[in-house]
């Protein structure tokens, strides 16, 4: 473009306004490129099954639902799986309420189902021959300054036991270890109970199980044994969904709140703001240079060359600040995803990311420009000249 040189002139004419805006642009598409990959992670969560060592089967209705323990053994007899085991949600914290700890009832095999969680053998032996024993991670024993041998209580926010009472006793048998920090430091974090003190000790189970966790014999055919454990169930009172970890995690978050409502909404408040901003530095910018634009057009600029300009003005500086604030989303999505410890995969801003975020730019330029665009259009030679004089 041949008027390029005067269009960069007029946007760095006041450079601090302008880096001032181009900083909010940044964090308006920096959030952008992030909620996105949130969005597109809880979207690539209901795909194929295939690739995936481990599945979950969980109620179809609900993950408040649970499933009958008769499932096991069915469960079991499917082509294709080669172990299966259970847990329940126990939902304990530890002294206060807000001191949440990510408890579950597991069955005895439940840790040979992740070899992620590493857990030494006296741990696990300990583990299946005491009754309130327990397994904790060592993030998570850290925190509360817990040993190995400490006896603790938990309050469930749950479960009471047959007494009426929240409070439960364990015993800290052995610590668990994350065999990969970078993607498993979730397990730092479990505090694991033998399944049968929980069902034993609470008349709300009575034999149910939570949800399965199946070990595939082979990851490609992961699709067809997930349908052919849900098969097992199908047009009964207790219809099962089987899907990989991550789809499960998805499915209960989208239970528990509208995810594509949520990120809508921020992005709308965002961009809404960002709209009121790089509005007001346009109509600013070029009421500053009312006589400029008067000048141009004597020595020859037609109206629409001007209007022209300004709208490519205001397009330069949101397309340069919204492709650096997604440039930093991919980057830092990865980033994030790792730090995490494998509780968030936020992956880096795909094409379809990209598409929609220059569109955005472009679309976002032309409403701020378009007014101070048309008002430099229309603006009167004579008039803009005699307000300089």
């Amino acid at each position: 473009m041949k008027y390029l040189h005067l269009i960069w002139a007029a946007l760095f004419r006041r450079k601090l306004r302008t880096v001032l805006t181009l900083v909010s642009i940044i964090t308006a598409f920096l959030l952008f490129g992030l909620l996105d990959a949130v969005r597109t992670s809880f979207d690539q969560a209901g795909q194929s099954a295939n690739g995936a060592s481990r599945l979950q089967t969980g109620s179809r209705l609900s993950f408040i639902q649970t499933l009958p323990m008769a499932l096991t053994q069915r469960i079991q007899a499917v082509d294709g799986v080669k172990m299966v085991t259970y847990a329940n949600w126990f939902g304990g914290a530890y002294q206060d309420p807000h001191n949440q700890v990510f408890s579950f009832a597991v069955a005895p095999n439940y840790l040979d189902a992740y070899p992620e969680m590493v857990v030494t053998d006296q741990a696990k032996q300990a583990f299946a021959s005491t009754r309130i024993g327990a397994l904790v991670g060592e993030g998570l024993a850290r925190r509360f300054n817990w040993k190995v041998g400490d006896k603790i209580p938990l309050q469930s926010t749950i479960f009471p036991d047959r007494n009426g009472s929240k409070n439960w006793q364990f015993e800290i048998v052995g610590l668990i270890h994350a065999a990969d920090k970078k993607s498993g430091g979730w397990y730092d974090q479990m505090f694991l109970l033998n399944w049968k003190y929980f069902d034993d000790t609470t008349p709300y189970n009575q034999g149910s199980v939570g949800w399965y966790v199946t070990r595939v014999a082979d990851a490609n055919q992961a699709d067809r044994v997930a349908k052919a454990i849900d098969a097992i169930s199908a047009n009964s009172d207790h219809e099962t969904r089987t899907q990989t970890e991550q789809a499960a995690m998805a499915s209960w978050m989208k239970q528990v709140a509208d995810i594509g409502l949520i990120v809508s909404s921020i992005m709308g408040a965002v961009f809404f703001t960002l709209l009121l901003l790089s509005g007001n530095t346009m109509m600013q910018a070029v009421r500053e240079r009312t006589s400029e634009i008067a000048v141009l057009k004597t020595i020859g600029f037609s109206g629409h060359s001007v209007l022209a300009m300004v709208l490519a003005e205001s397009i330069l500086l949101l397309v340069i600040g919204g492709v650096i604030g997604l440039g930093l989303a991919s980057v830092l999505g990865p980033i994030i995803s790792a730090g995490s410890g494998g509780s968030l995969n936020l992956p880096a801003a795909g094409l379809n990311s990209w598409a929609m975020g220059v569109g955005f730019m472009v679309l976002f330029g032309v409403i701020v420009g378009a007014l101070p665009a048309l008002n430099a259009m229309r603006l009167n030679i004579t008039d803009a000249l005699a307000r300089r004089a």
